[in-house]
């Protein structure tokens, strides 16, 4: 199967629609970040088929949240290779977003992709989540806040609630742990102002991975305490 047909296929397993162009965007990204993962450390993953599966597919599953609509604000929390950012917004170019790393590298990286797949409306940060958690025109002001794996889900969830407003939601997404993530993870979600609604178990098509998406909804603002100065969500977890 060529790669086309595979990204086709596993978007018709996933039961959502991609088209031609997107297709080609994909693959378009996919050149992009084997290319530059060549001269910098993009993704571990370099065979083009397990990069369709393990980067794509993967991300595009976020889909699935039925809360996730095909537009508003959408922040990508420690992004990495853009992902699932820069796949959610080929998806939904209608979306807003932000991609936020810490490395000025991967920004390049980013920047790149979105100007090759003609991606409008993508803002750039390079910093971390701790301070830009705690800057006005980022506090509270997103409708979503993503995130692929980042950090355990103590840590992640003070990292990625701040940015996102009442009514808004997190989507994370996570491997096997979860279920003991979340009892770790149950307090800080809490004290941050968040909501667990929904948890749901994707196999992730031509592999035998199941993956979990977890929606939190921001149901209260969270206290200006947090995030906490860079480091200190890691050093000490909300507990």
């Amino acid at each position: 199967m060529n790669l086309a047909a595979l990204l086709q296929e596993g978007c018709n397993e996933l039961d959502i629609n991609i088209q031609e162009k997107q297709v080609n965007q994909m693959l378009k990204y996919k050149d992009l970040l084997l290319e530059w993962n060549e001269k910098m450390n993009l993704t571990a993953i370099e065979e083009e088929r397990e990069v369709i599966i393990k980067h794509f597919l993967d991300s595009i599953s976020c889909l699935k949240v039925q809360q996730l609509k095909n537009s508003g604000k959408v922040i990508d929390v420690g992004t990495g290779a853009g992902f699932p950012g820069i796949p959610l917004k080929a998806m939904f170019p209608q979306l807003k977003l932000t991609l936020l790393d810490s490395l000025n590298k991967r920004i390049n990286f980013l920047k790149e992709v979105c100007l090759q797949l003609e991606l409008q409306d993508v803002e750039f940060i390079h910093g971390r989540a701790e301070d830009y958690g705690q800057n006005k025109n980022h506090r509270e002001v997103y409708d979503y806040a993503v995130a692929r794996a980042v950090a355990p889900l103590n840590i992640l969830v003070e990292y990625c609630l701040p940015f996102v407003k009442v009514g808004g939601f997190f989507i994370c997404q996570k491997g096997k742990a979860l279920d003991e993530e979340l009892v770790e993870g149950e307090k800080a979600i809490k004290v941050l102002g968040g909501k667990v609604i929904d948890k749901k178990e994707i196999p992730l098509p031509f592999s035998d991975i199941t993956h979990n998406i977890l929606i939190i909804e921001k149901t209260g603002v969270t206290s200006t305490k947090y995030p906490r100065k860079a480091g200190k969500p890691t050093k000490d977890p909300i507990k």
